[in-house]
């Protein structure tokens, strides 16, 4: 019996993993199916707003026992880990495939080393290096090439990929204060609190400056790109942390981060599923952003004793 346990621990952290893999790279063509009906705008506030509400009854009971300094942190990670990139994301995806942003996103780990090296003094090795410059090229040819005009430097350009860039820089600002400056909370409570805290902006934005409530009511066919925002908001974001969370209890956070290089995988495979075109040298550059956050954050094996 005790040599069975092991091995059932070991298959529920790999299908919570895959289960982590499929709501997180799901998100890219939740996104894109909305964005017909609804605006980037729109779309960036409901997703908060779904997820604020869904994880108020768990920030409500701690919001009192913290401390002014915490309340500010939460307030600025409520910014950068949430609020700030929903609407980046939603706008990137007005003009750049749901696949190319799902390879984009992966990004965000080394975009931790980098500001945490900035401002938090964190050391950047050699094999960080290394994985910037590969992952680095790899962007690089995703904005600039396109199949209307090539390589043609000016008229490449996709803009549009900056969007997803500046999230990922979010969520690097993200990891690296909770890292050195939340690290007493813990992961659930900083997310549903952060969340609470910018959930009235969101709300207040979403019903009183767009015309969200006004599709809902009149618009044919609304109700199912609003679901399709409503579950990235309460299965992208609260669900997902909590099996991320989970994942960290039961084995460990280097295993759980591996959830980054499954997530384009799937991005990828619901865009191909989509109809979504990707020439030879989008794959080029795909395999060149994974490779690079691989590189960058493989841990160097221990000598043996």
């Amino acid at each position: 019996m005790t040599k069975s346990d092991p091995n059932n621990h070991q298959l529920k952290s790999w299908l919570l993993l895959v289960l982590l893999s499929l709501i997180w790279g799901s998100s890219f063509i939740l996104i894109k199916k909305s964005l017909p009906v609804f605006s980037p705008g729109e779309v960036g506030a409901f997703r908060i707003v779904a997820a604020g509400l869904v994880l108020l009854p768990v920030a409500m009971p701690l919001v009192k026992t913290l401390n002014r300094r915490q309340v500010k942190f939460l307030l600025i990670i409520g910014l950068v880990g949430s609020f700030i990139p929903s609407f980046l994301f939603a706008t990137a995806q007005t003009r750049l495939p749901s696949s190319l942003t799902g390879v984009l996103n992966a990004l965000t780990p080394l975009m931790v080393v980098l500001i945490g090296a900035w401002l938090f003094g964190s050391l950047i090795s050699r094999r960080n290096a290394l994985g910037l410059l590969i992952a680095f090229v790899g962007v690089a040819i995703l904005i600039l090439y396109r199949a209307d005009s090539g390589w043609n430097l000016f008229a490449g350009i996709n803009h549009y990929a900056l969007f997803v860039l500046a999230a990922t820089v979010c969520y690097g600002f993200n990891v690296n204060i909770i890292k050195f400056k939340l690290a007493e909370l813990r992961p659930v409570a900083i997310t549903a609190i952060s969340l609470m805290m910018v959930l009235p902006m969101a709300a207040i934005y979403l019903f009183a400056f767009t015309r969200f409530s006004f599709k809902i009511v009149h618009v044919q066919g609304a109700w199912l790109p609003a679901c399709y925002i409503a579950t990235l908001g309460v299965v992208g974001t609260a669900l997902a942390l909590i099996i991320f969370n989970t994942m960290v209890k039961l084995v460990s956070p280097v295993f759980a981060s591996t959830v980054t290089y499954l997530i384009p995988i799937v991005a990828i495979a619901w865009g191909v599923w989509d109809g979504e075109s990707l020439l030879p040298w989008h794959y080029i550059g795909i395999a060149a952003v994974i490779l690079g956050v691989w590189v960058g954050n493989r841990r160097p094996k221990l000598p043996k004793s």
